[in-house]
């Protein structure tokens, strides 16, 4: 086999492997952007985030709830109620100092 043979062969080779190999290296690479695009989240990870979430929404009722009371002691103390309340909770708590 001399290079007259060998030349010509190599490049129908070349041709056949280019001709099927692109079309396949782009179909792979095409796959590997679309999982890039919409990773998987493993199911562990997913069940955690879940918890994560659900404590969250937990905390958030709670700090409302604070903020309400907040504001419902500020409206009172602001209306002016909140000054007698405050002395008849403080006289009850110290008994009156009294010399028998």
């Amino acid at each position: 086999m001399g290079p007259e043979i060998v030349v010509p062969l190599g490049a129908f080779a070349c041709a056949i492997v280019l001709a099927i190999g692109v079309p396949l290296a782009r179909a792979y690479a095409r796959s590997m952007d679309a999982e890039a695009k919409n990773p998987r989240i493993p199911s562990e990870v997913a069940q955690r985030l879940e918890r994560m979430e659900q404590t969250l929404e937990a905390v958030a009722i709670e700090v409302e709830r604070i903020t309400e009371g907040q504001r419902f002691t500020t409206k009172l103390l602001s209306e002016g109620r909140g000054g007698g309340d405050a002395r008849a909770i403080q006289s009850s708590a110290s008994p009156p100092d009294r010399a028998t």
